[in-house]
C-alpha cells in the first residue's frame, strides 16, 4: 500500500522543506504533489486558503520509521457535509456569475459518488477557460476549497466548462494514438507536456490498450509529465 503524508507551510516550499525535515529523508525520495498552491490563490485572494499544503508519497524501497510521522488515512466526507458544501458552492457561484461580462451564463451542481460535479455552460466562457483549461482549474481550486472550508474531510469537486472536459479528453486520446504511433515506428521514448493528474490519467488509461507501448509519469506536481516508451 502506497505511504501518503501531506505537510503544511505558508508556501508551497516551506511545505516541502517541513515534510522532508519530518521525514528525514532527501527531495529525490519522494514524489510530491502540491494539494493548495499559492500561485494558484492569487487568482481570487480573498478566498485563498491560509496554508499551502503539499502531499508526499515514498518512493519505492524508501522506508521511515511509523512513530516520526503520522501517516494520512484518508476518508470520504459525509451526506451532510456534501449537502452543505453544495450549498456554499451555490453561493459563491451565484455572485460569482453576476460579476461575469458573459451573459446567459448557467450552472449546476450535482452529487455523484461523493465528488460534488459543477458544469457551467454559456455564451463566450473561452475566457474562463483559457490556455489548456489553466483558468478552469484555478477555478475548480477556488471552489474546492470553499467546499472544504470547515468541512473534516476534503470535498472532492470537479468543474466542467462549456463541455471543455470532454473535449479535451477526446484531443488527449487521440495525441495518445498518435504519440504511440511514432513512439512504436521510430523506436524512440516520448516525453509529453506537463500535464494535471486528470490528464495524464486520460494517456495512461487510453494506451492501456495497446501491446506495444507503455506509459509512466515522472518530474513533481506541477510540472509532472507522461512518458510514452515500447515494452
Amino acid at each position: 500500500m502506497d505511504k501518503v503524508y501531506v505537510f503544511e507551510g505558508k508556501t508551497s516550499t516551506e511545505a516541502i522543506e517541513n515534510g522532508l525535515k519530518e521525514l528525514k529523508v532527501s527531495k529525490n525520495k519522494v514524489e510530491i504533489k502540491v494539494l493548495e498552491s499559492e500561485d494558484k490563490r492569487s487568482f481570487f485572494s480573498i478566498l485563498a486558503p491560509r496554508i499551502v499544503k503539499v502531499e508526499m508519497r515514498l518512493k519505492d524501497g524508501v522506508e521511515v520509521e511509523p512513530k516520526e510521522v503520522k501517516k494520512v488515512e484518508k476518508t470520504e466526507a459525509s451526506i451532510e457535509e456534501i449537502e452543505e458544501s453544495i450549498k456554499k458552492i451555490d453561493k459563491f457561484l451565484k455572485e460569482f456569475i453576476e460579476k461575469l461580462p458573459s451573459k446567459n451564463l448557467k450552472y449546476e451542481i450535482k452529487q455523484e459518488d461523493n465528488i460534488i460535479r459543477v458544469d457551467i455552460d454559456g455564451d463566450d466562457t473561452g475566457y474562463l477557460i483559457g490556455y489548456r483549461g489553466e483558468v478552469l482549474n484555478s477555478i475548480q481550486t477556488v471552489i474546492s476549497n470553499i467546499a472544504s472550508k470547515s468541512s473534516k474531510e476534503k470535498i472532492r469537486v470537479t468543474l466542467n466548462i462549456g463541455g471543455y472536459r470532454e473535449k479535451r479528453e477526446k484531443d488527449l486520446q487521440n495525441l495518445a494514438m498518435k504519440i504511440a504511433g511514432t513512439v512504436i515506428k521510430t523506436r524512440k521514448e516520448i516525453t509529453l507536456e506537463p500535464m494535471t493528474a486528470y490528464e495524464r490519467k486520460i494517456i495512461h488509461t487510453k494506451l492501456q490498450e495497446n501491446s506495444k507501448v507503455k506509459t509512466y509519469s515522472v518530474g513533481e506536481e506541477p510540472y509532472r509529465k507522461v512518458v510514452v516508451a515500447l515494452k
